[in-house]
């Protein structure tokens, strides 16, 4: 009976979940609590505080990459050679090394949850204020890469419109962006008392 329970759970769970990702992104900030809780977990929440405080970043979209990523799986290795929870390159975490004065980084430095995600969020802030803050810009680059989304941002400049979403021209990306919007907002209502205020 017990077995049937849980398998029963685990049907609903698993459609409400197909069907949340179908909802529009106001749809997110409405999920109950613990529908978010039992669909989106949270680990290493102590680490995620730390490093979104180090680097001024919103608890809420660190959570939100490292599901997007990760799903918080930290033995997660990409197919183009990114590891851990916030799928880090080794070459992009060999130059946040260098440039804070780590001189003793090693690939497997990226398989330990708290180094990964300071090695994530440390490029997170700088995608930021590389793009002067915007979050759409900052996002689709740590998805797509940073030259993609200057070349993006350069027809737009032309144009003299403000970039958008809408301007992010890989539609895998546009789902990446809005997918961490959306799960931003979920992790920041669903685990407030974890990850804490945004700076």
């Amino acid at each position: 009976m017990a077995l049937v329970g849980l398998a029963l759970a685990a049907v609903v769970a698993g459609g409400l979940f197909v069907l949340d990702r179908l909802m529009p992104s106001w749809y997110a900030a409405r999920l109950p609590g613990w529908y978010a809780r039992r669909v989106y977990p949270l680990a290493d929440a102590a680490d995620i505080r730390a490093a979104a405080t180090k680097y001024r970043l919103d608890p809420a979209l660190v959570a939100a990459i490292i599901y997007e990523e990760s799903r918080f799986r930290p033995d997660t290795v990409s197919h183009s050679g990114a590891v851990g929870l916030m799928q880090v390159l080794p070459s992009t975490a060999e130059e946040i090394a260098r440039k804070t004065g780590g001189e003793r980084f090693v690939l497997g430095d990226l398989s330990d949850p708290r180094i990964n995600i300071l090695y994530g969020s440390n490029y997170v802030r700088y995608l930021l204020d590389h793009f002067h803050g915007s979050q759409v810009m900052a996002v689709a680059a740590y998805n797509a890469g940073l030259a993609a989304v200057e070349g993006w941002a350069a027809r737009t400049q032309h144009s003299g419109v403000a970039f958008t979403l809408a301007d992010v021209a890989f539609a895998e990306t546009r789902d990446y962006v809005r997918d961490v919007q959306r799960l931003q907002q979920i992790y920041r209502r669903a685990y407030d008392r974890e990850l804490g205020r945004a700076p």
